[in-house]
């Protein structure tokens, strides 16, 4: 009979994310986890397995976060245009501290490219019930796309915008999914 894990799963997910936003994915290893959580290397591995495994525990978590904000702000059926006015809105209110756990989301994509696949699936479920065919899909669509970009352009500091100017892109957008621009 084995011993129960003394490895926190979450404060050592913290510790991960911690050195991902600080360092880039370069700097995310086993080593360095182990060393930041005070526990030995094959602590980590048993516990996540490899680096990419740690990597898709991040990804689960940060999914996991999102879908409980949609959740609570739609209920647990939306309809699929009600799921692109609720992700308008939980991007456009995410604070600065989310945008940068993005870009680090983001940045893990483009080293683990495995993951894109996933990344795929999951707006297919978050969004494929959308009819773009249809006007109101067509700007549910355009919606969505502008909300990525807008959030990718400020999660990479790519643009800045103040407090007014986010929340006009913000009302944008619901106003372009209502079909009043």
């Amino acid at each position: 009979m084995g011993r129960p894990p003394t490895i926190d799963r979450d404060k050592v997910l913290d510790f991960a994310e911690d050195i991902l936003l600080k360092g880039g994915t370069g700097a995310l290893t086993i080593d360095a986890v182990a060393k930041a959580a005070g526990v030995s290397k094959g602590g980590i591995q048993s516990r996540f397995g490899t680096k990419d495994d740690l990597i898709g525990a991040l990804v689960e978590r940060w999914s996991s976060e999102y879908e409980a904000r949609m959740i609570a702000l739609l209920g647990p059926d939306p309809a699929p245009v009600e799921t692109v006015r609720g992700h308008i809105k939980v991007t456009m209110n995410m604070e600065a501290a989310d945008h940068a756990r993005a870009a680090g989301f983001m940045a893990t994509l483009i080293e683990a490219t495995h993951r894109r696949e996933e990344c795929r699936a999951w707006y297919a479920s978050m969004f494929g019930g959308v009819d773009f065919h249809s006007r109101e899909g067509r700007r549910a669509k355009m919606a969505l796309l502008a909300t990525e970009g807008a959030f990718i352009l400020r999660s990479f500091g790519l643009m800045e915008f103040s407090d007014d100017e986010w929340s006009g892109i913000r009302d944008s957008l619901s106003a372009l999914l209502d079909g009043t621009i």
